[in-house]
C-alpha cells in the first residue's frame, strides 16, 4: 500500500556525516532502498538546524541541507521527484516518489523575511514555526514563557497563506498553536500523537485535536516511542491506539503518518525504518477497512495537499 510520510530527518544525518549515502546507507532510516521497500509514495524531508548552531551560520546550514537534498536524495534515482507544487502529486507515475522540502523551525531565517522568501523559491513547502525553543516568530513547547506568535510570526503565517505553504504546529507552544489555528489557511501537525494517551509535552491535547479536526487539518501520528506510551510499550498496537483515539474524536479523514525517522533514538518494534512501513499497514488492516487504512496511509494527505490551489 502506498505511504505518504509527513516528517523525516534524513537531511540532518546527511549534513552531519557526508560519508553517508542516501542510496542504501544502513545509518539512514529513510534511504532510497527503504523508500522502495516501504512503498513510500511521498516523503517530507525536513531541514533542521541544531539549536546550538551559531545564529550567523544557520541560514548557510539550511542551504547546505537543500544542496544535499539535490545532490544526494534526488540524484540517487530518477524515480524520486522534487515536489514544488502540490498538484504535482496528482501526476506522479506508479514508480515515482514525491520528495517535499520542509523547514523545522524558523531559526534558519531569524528576522530576515527575504531569507524565508529565498527558501520558498528553493522549494520549501512547509514551515514548522518552532522547534522546542523560542525563536523570533514564536515560543516552542519547551520555552517556559509559553508565548504565542510575534507580529513577525503572524506576517510569516500570512505569507504562507498567500503562497499555499503549510504552517506546522508540531513543537509549537500552546499559545502559538492557538494563534496559528486562528490565522493559518493550511495548518498541519506533521508528527504528534494524543496527549490523553501519553502525556508528553509534544503531544496534542484534546482541545488541540478538536481544533485541528474542526479546521480540517492533517494530523501525522509519530513513531517516536516516548510519544506513544508512558511505559515505553513501543509496539505497533500501542501506536494504533493513538489512531483509534483520534478517530473517536472525529479525525479519521485527517489522520496521516509523520514517522520522524532519522530524528528518533528508539523505535517501535517491527517499525524501525521506512522499509518496515507495511508491517504497520498489515496490523491496521486487522481493525480497519481497506478504505480506512488507505486513508491513513496516503489518501487523507493526498486529498488535503492537492486541495491547496497555489
Amino acid at each position: 500500500m502506498n505511504i505518504y510520510d509527513l516528517h523525516c530527518d534524513a537531511l540532518l544525518k546527511l549534513y552531519e556525516d557526508r560519508t553517508r549515502s542516501f542510496k542504501n546507507s544502513p545509518d539512514l532510516e529513510v534511504n532510497a532502498e527503504r523508500i522502495r521497500e516501504g512503498q513510500i509514495k511521498m516523503q517530507f524531508f525536513a531541514i533542521f538546524i541544531e539549536p546550538d548552531t551559531p545564529s550567523d551560520i544557520m541560514f548557510d546550514a539550511a542551504l547546505q541541507q537543500i544542496d544535499l537534498f539535490h545532490t544526494e536524495v534526488l540524484s540517487q534515482s530518477d524515480d524520486i521527484v522534487k515536489i514544488t507544487s502540490w498538484h504535482q502529486l496528482k501526476d506522479l507515475k506508479s514508480h515515482q516518489t514525491g520528495a517535499v522540502l520542509t523547514l523545522e523551525g524558523a531559526d534558519a531565517f531569524g528576522n530576515d523575511f527575504s531569507k524565508w522568501r529565498i527558501l520558498k523559491e528553493l522549494g520549501v513547502m512547509s514551515l514548522g514555526v518552532t522547534w522546542n525553543q523560542a525563536n523570533l516568530c514564536c515560543d516552542g513547547i519547551g520555552e517556559s514563557r509559553g508565548g504565542g506568535l510575534t507580529d513577525f510570526g503572524k506576517e510569516i503565517v500570512a505569507f504562507n497563506n498567500r503562497h499555499g505553504l503549510l504552517t506546522d504546529v508540531s513543537h509549537i507552544s500552546l499559545a502559538g498553536f492557538e494563534d496559528v489555528l486562528d490565522l493559518a489557511d493550511f495548518p498541519i501537525a506533521t508528527h504528534s500523537n494524543a496527549y490523553s494517551l501519553c502525556s508528553h509535552r509534544r503531544n496534542l491535547r484534546d482541545e488541540q485535536l478538536d481544533r485541528l479536526i474542526e479546521k480540517g487539518a492533517l494530523i501525522g501520528v509519530v513513531f517516536n516511542p516516548p510519544f506513544i506510551d508512558e511505559q515505553d510499550e513501543a509496539t505497533i498496537p500501542a501506536l494504533i491506539r493513538h489512531i483509534d483515539y483520534i478517530c473517536k474524536r472525529g479525525g479519521s479523514k485527517l489522520i496521516s503518518f509523520g514517522s520522524d525517522f532519522d530524528g528518533i533514538a528508539s523505535y517501535v518494534k517491527d517499525l524501525d525504518h521506512a522499509g518496515a512501513y507495511q508491517n504497520l499497514i498489515t496490523e491496521l488492516l486487522k481493525s480497519y477497512s481497506q478504505d480506512e487504512v488507505e486513508g491513513f496511509a496516503w489518501k487523507n494527505a493526498h486529498r488535503f495537499l492537492t486541495s491547496i490551489n497555489h
